[in-house]
């Protein structure tokens, strides 16, 4: 049995893709017989899992709050500690990136959940990518998500060991009970010769809504009877920037005249996250970026075997073959993402091959096997092998 210690700005309550993550993967290293004790913000008080001890403690993610990472890992023994690292995280401070200085003999792992750097101010770009570098560079090991990322450290250099480890869907699949698809639809006012395309995700600047809510006024315009059901909470709790980005948002519907064809769910629980997501005729998920296995609104996507119009990614992504598990259209591409959903409304059969292609894609995400390889990697930084 190993000690180990997770480290995350954000955890249930609070909602964010990294908190969902950081209990999840907590729950896979108890179910393999290992003790988790997680540190995060005061926000997080965490929901009594068995296993999984949560000190929300942290008030500020400044110098003195590495000093109390310091204590909380040597008080409970730690055998390595795992940092949950998001740009957007910890109040967007620069201390967290020091942590590899004082972390002391306990070995530290960095998982990174992206490397994109979010806009603060003119020239800031530049010195958080040096201070991620330098993260990355002085932890134990690096975890990076996805092939983009791993390129980037890869080429950046200096990693001691660079690992790629994918995410997990974080929604478990788990419909209500007695759910009814049919049932469902009508609940929303979703006819049976009706389309209903689903949007899952916190709003953010890069994951294209701008592009689907175009497309939608596109498909109006050709009198196509498509609804869109913005799946979700429509901010997390981390990154300050997304509340302004969900206005305008909300002003673009008015001014495409898209208020009657957008509904917005609000926050939901799992169970009924899944039922919207099987109830839908397709996702779109038209990130800016590409599609992208850091993704985690695609991996709930591909385990509840929706059809999904997504974009090119920006790195080869052979997992990924259009027409056979995915759509891909171009990023940015209002037109290409409305002919892609007019081909899908039309072609029943697509869409269950689609289905079918995106379930079979996601058997290698499965939470066992990613809380093996990163048990594996923690092993290896600490000297004990499980």
């Amino acid at each position: 049995m190993m000690r180990i210690g997770l480290i995350s700005g954000e955890y249930p309550p609070m909602q964010g893709g990294v908190a969902d993550f950081t209990r999840t993967l907590g729950r896979a290293f108890v179910g393999a017989g290992h003790e988790v004790f997680v540190l995060t913000g005061r926000d997080g008080v965490g929901r009594g899992d068995r296993g999984i001890h949560v000190s929300a403690d942290v008030t500020n993610w400044n110098r003195a709050c590495l000093r109390a990472v310091q204590r909380w890992a040597a008080e409970r023994e730690l055998a390595v500690v795992n940092l949950q690292y998001q740009t957007a995280a910890y109040q967007m401070a620069g201390m967290i990136h020091l942590l590899p200085r004082l972390k002391g003999s306990i070995p530290l792992v960095v998982t990174f959940h992206d490397l994109r750097v979010p806009y603060l101010f003119p020239k800031a770009g530049p010195l958080r990518e040096r201070a991620v570098l330098a993260l990355a560079r002085g932890a134990d090991a690096a975890i990076v998500t996805n092939p983009e990322d791993e390129r980037q450290l890869a080429l950046a250099g200096g990693v001691t060991r660079l690992r790629r480890i994918p995410i997990g869907s974080n929604i478990g699949g788990q419909l209500p009970d007695h759910f009814d698809r049919t049932g469902w639809r009508d609940r929303v006012g979703i006819g049976p010769g009706d389309i209903l395309i689903g949007y899952f995700g916190f709003l953010n600047r890069s994951k294209g809504v701008e592009t689907l809510l175009h497309a939608l006024a596109r498909l109006r315009e050709q009198g196509q009877p498509c609804w869109l059901v913005m799946i979700g909470g429509r901010t997390g709790d981390s990154d300050p920037t997304n509340a302004a980005y969900a206005l305008e948002i909300e002003a673009l519907v008015d001014r495409l005249g898209l208020a009657d064809r957008v509904m917005w769910t609000g926050y939901l629980e799992p169970g009924e996250v899944s039922a919207y997501l099987v109830s839908c005729d397709m996702l779109a998920l038209p990130y800016e970026d590409g599609a992208s296995f850091r993704r985690g609104s695609l991996m709930a996507a591909l385990e509840h075997g929706c059809p999904v119009v997504t974009t090119q990614p920006a790195v080869a992504m052979p997992e990924l073959r259009d027409g056979e598990n995915i759509c891909l259209v171009p990023p940015g591409d209002a037109a290409s993402l409305a002919v892609a959903v007019t081909r899908l409304a039309g072609d029943h059969r697509l869409r269950a091959a689609l289905g079918a292609g995106a379930r079979r894609l996601y058997q290698g995400f499965a939470w066992e096997n990613i809380a093996d390889l990163t048990l594996a990697l923690f092993g290896e930084v600490s000297g004990k092998f499980v």
